[in-house]
């Protein structure tokens, strides 16, 4: 089965107080802060660290504090973590730690580590049926507020490669991790999904013209109600909104994006879709919209027309 998922996601950040209060808004379980660092885990057992951006134990930034240092993926057994170090030993530095996590970096040159997964049982609760006339999936059960949203476990990973080069990043993934291409925008990036998964997408290599770093972490939530709830909690507890309510074209997901204090955005997403080797590779010479809708209201004509 190889690699079945994101099992953490490492920051070097310049303000651990104000990257607690974030994540704490937003609906992580904390287990650990101090001066130097925190640490969140999701549900599924995926943990978020964020540590001082001087912290040793980090690898090299490729831009500016705060941002992406490393993410870990969690791999099915402890056979499969030996052969992937012994693989990767062979053209770059690898190192395992005391708590045998494996550290490389990948051909961009972004820290990667593998550990075997350590996934937590899972319970989302009950999903909420929809009703509509001939197609009734609620009886008596009228629906109460979330107010907020507790995310279940993060389910992708953006980050921003150089253009030249991007066949290398991309081939890293493919030919090494034995990622598989579902979604291909030649001017844009590449979506893949790894072994041991079904969305559509795990990582995302958006290749630009001028940076290099985090674009974004992606956290599931329950239904499409918890991304508005969870959404309207953020912007009231004073975050800033990076990508207003809308649903993904490449994925169909629901998502909103914040601005984080970690570096790049975080977005909350429900309805991903799940494909399996039926699935692509759907290569795009020029990239779809972007999204198959996004909220507007009368106030943004307004604005518009002034």
């Amino acid at each position: 089965m190889g690699i079945l998922r994101i099992e953490d996601a490492r920051f070097g950040v310049t303000d651990v107080a104000e990257c607690v209060r974030f994540f704490r808004d937003f609906g992580l379980e904390e287990l650990e802060s101090g001066v130097r660092g925190a640490t969140f885990v999701t549900p599924a057992g995926q943990r978020l660290e964020l540590l001082r951006d001087d912290e040793p134990s980090l690898p090299p930034p490729l831009e500016g504090a705060p941002t992406i240092r490393e993410v870990i993926w969690g791999v099915d057994d402890q056979a499969t973590l030996d052969a992937l170090a012994d693989d990767l030993s062979r053209d770059r530095e690898v190192e395992a730690d005391s708590a045998g996590v494996v550290h490389a970096r990948d051909n961009t040159g972004f820290g990667i580590g593998f550990r075997v997964a350590q996934p937590r049982p899972l319970e989302p609760g009950e999903a909420r049926g929809a009703n509509t006339i001939g197609a009734v999936q609620r009886w008596n059960q009228p629906l109460t507020a979330y107010r907020r949203a507790y995310p279940l476990r993060i389910c992708h990973v953006a980050l921003n490669i150089p253009a030249d080069g991007r066949e290398d990043a991309v081939a890293f993934y493919v030919e090494r991790l034995r990622f598989r291409i579902t979604d291909q925008l030649l001017d844009m990036g590449t979506f893949m999904q790894c072994e041991g998964d079904d969305d559509q997408h795990n990582l995302l290599l958006g290749h630009r013209a001028d940076r290099t770093g985090i674009n974004h972490v992606a956290y599931e939530v329950r239904n499409f109600d918890e991304v508005i709830e969870g959404g309207n909690h953020m912007v009231g507890c004073g975050w800033k909104e990076a990508r207003r309510l809308g649903r993904h074209t490449i994925g169909s997901n629901v998502f909103r994006f914040f601005h984080a204090p970690c570096g790049g955005r975080v977005e909350y997403a429900a309805d991903m879709d799940r494909v399996d080797a039926n699935y692509g590779p759907n290569i795009y010479e020029q990239r779809p919209p972007h999204h198959l809708w996004m909220l507007t209201s009368s106030g943004d004509r307004a604005e518009e027309s002034r």
